[in-house]
């Protein structure tokens, strides 16, 4: 017996196998400097968009805080010789009688007694109605801090009887009032309102049609060129800008719909206004079109990921095509849904091209009731007071950009916080 008979016989390595692999480890050194350079220029590109977010938070930031100098339309020391602010409820309610018209205390009376309002009230009426305070100059809150002797300086050489204090322009009063032509009282509580409805409209319309479409498009759709077709329009209709669903909410809901989406049908009258279709409800309607596509897409997704065994095991049961969809397709996909959602509720509650279109109130001082009402947003009042020529809207601005983000990332979080519990019980 001879060895080769005895033995394993050993494979046969074909001379080109020998030169590939030799060539592998040649270029390897070559590959392992491109993959280092693209991670270098992977974490340069994370570093770029987190300096420039953080420059943009701080600047926000740095408009909503800083010194502010402002005078008075009336000495507060001719109506007390102490601070108004530490006098009862008795000496304020005296001093405001005094120094105002019977109209406008009849209209304060019909609002709310006097004599049922708190001490701070009190107060706060007496600032807007009788001293009437005027912004003259603000400062940020960089240069407040490292200029403050200069400011003060300032203020004594140019405007002599003036008064100067550190101002923070969010605050309870401003999240709480609503829109006001002075900016030492103006407040976007309607604006808060209107968006938040703005988006329930949006997500009770966009959600259930969006997700419905999913399951249609990937349980039940054939694979023709109709279905393809929709698919493709679906994918574009995502990219398309916003004005244009604006013009387009304009046309069918504010002048098509308008006897639905002003409430007139149903006999319902916006307090105070003629809303003519330009409505809370129009504008969700709008955003639920906006979104819509993105709903879609992403539902989608969420039920292409699903495994297929779990359909396969669904009908070896016995299960039928909706009931292998409802007990098991859609419980799976939950998730990935909800992530689209969060994803079209960031995008619709930024929104300001279409609202302004189907009619959006720049100037609105009250809060809507229905989905009747009239309207505005936080991003149209942002909008608003930033196009205002005086620097003290700017500030107000800021501190409505910091609210519309605290807004933004609450929603978010309420998503997210569903989405992980739906996915913990799949688990």
């Amino acid at each position: 017996m001879n060895h080769s008979q005895s033995g394993k016989s050993k494979p046969k390595i074909q001379p080109g196998l020998l030169a590939e692999q030799a060539g592998e480890q040649t270029n390897l050194p070559k590959r392992h400097r491109t993959g280092k350079i693209w991670l270098v220029v992977f974490q340069a590109s994370m570093a770029v968009g987190i300096i420039a977010l953080t420059i943009l938070l701080l600047k926000i930031i740095n408009d909503s805080f800083g010194l502010m100098i402002f005078e008075f339309k009336e000495d507060p020391l001719t109506l007390s010789v102490q601070p108004l602010e530490t006098l009862p409820n008795e000496e304020l309610e005296a001093i405001l009688k005094a120094n105002i018209s019977k109209g406008r205390l009849n209209t304060l009376e019909k609002e709310k007694s006097l004599s049922r309002r708190e001490q701070q009230e009190l107060y706060n009426l007496i600032v807007t109605e009788v001293l009437e305070p005027k912004v003259l100059k603000t400062y940020p809150l960089l240069q407040s801090i490292v200029a403050r002797e200069d400011i003060y300086q300032f203020a004594v050489n140019n405007y002599p009887g003036a008064y100067i204090t550190f101002r923070a322009w969010i605050n309870w009063n401003f999240i709480t009032s609503p829109q006001s032509s002075d900016p030492l009282t103006a407040g976007i509580s309607n604006a808060i309102l209107g968006s938040l409805l703005s988006i329930l409209f949006a997500m009770v319309f966009a959600v259930p049609i969006g997700i419905g479409a999913a399951i249609y498009l990937e349980e039940y759709a054939r694979d023709n060129w109709v279905n393809r077709l929709i698919r493709t329009n679906i994918n574009n209709l995502a990219g398309v800008p916003s004005v244009i669903y604006g013009i387009l909410g304009l046309a069918i809901f504010v002048r098509v719909m308008e006897p639905l989406t002003s409430g007139a049908i149903f006999g319902v009258a916006a307090p105070g206004s003629t809303a003519n279709g330009r409505t809370i409800l129009s504008a969700g309607l709008t955003l639920g079109l906006l979104v819509l596509p993105l709903v879609i897409i992403n539902a989608q997704e969420a039920i292409r990921s699903v495994p297929r065994s779990l359909r396969e095991a669904s009908f070896g049961l016995g299960g039928t095509k909706w009931q292998t969809v409802w007990n098991h397709v859609l419980p799976n996909a939950i998730p990935g849904t909800l992530t689209g959602t969060i994803l079209a509720m960031s995008r619709a509650i930024g929104e300001t091209a279409p609202l302004i279109l189907i009619g959006a109130s720049t100037f609105i001082t009250y809060n809507p009731t229905s989905g009747f009402s009239k309207f505005t947003s936080v991003p149209v009042q942002i909008y608003q007071w930033t196009a205002r020529p005086q620097d003290v809207w700017r500030n107000l601005a800021a501190a409505a950009i910091i609210v519309l983000l605290v807004m933004l990332l609450s929603l978010n979080a309420i998503a997210i916080l569903l989405r992980n519990r739906y996915s913990r019980r799949l688990v």
